[in-house]
């Protein structure tokens, strides 16, 4: 299994490690050149779901797809929560029909709901735990 681990590298400032090599840079929102945590999670959402219905589309619309995924949501900040994120996928659907199109959200949209993990426990919730370890 990957570990995932964050080094603090300064006031607010922390690289994300994983045990397969990969970093990111995670800081405030006043710190050029870093996500926020909760940018984090929404690009999460958003990677999850292109990845969920990569298949899908490769069979409908062939290997060399292009998509954007914009995911967007403002902070209440008063509860620190994100009420709601919204998730727009850009494609182009020219080749095909009005009745293709429908077809292929339904089973884009089926596919997300069926393995994006991230969409799906953002929609359950999940209990969090928390402790410390002592060095």
């Amino acid at each position: 299994m990957t570990e995932l681990w964050v080094e603090r590298t300064g006031v607010r400032r922390y690289t994300g490690h994983s045990s397969r090599g990969a970093e990111v840079l995670v800081g405030s929102e006043d710190v050029d050149g870093v996500f926020t945590p909760g940018e984090l999670l929404k690009i999460a959402l958003a990677a999850c779901s292109g990845m969920s219905s990569d298949a899908p589309l490769r069979t409908r619309l062939g290997d060399d797809y292009q998509t954007t995924i914009r995911v967007s949501g403002p902070p209440d900040r008063e509860n620190e929560v994100y009420p709601l994120l919204q998730e727009s996928m850009e494609l182009d659907l020219s080749s095909l029909s009005e009745d293709e199109i429908k077809r292929l959200k339904i089973v884009v949209e089926r596919a997300i709901d069926k393995v994006c993990t991230v969409g799906r426990t953002l929609k359950a919730g999940t209990e969090v735990t928390f402790e410390f370890a002592d060095k």
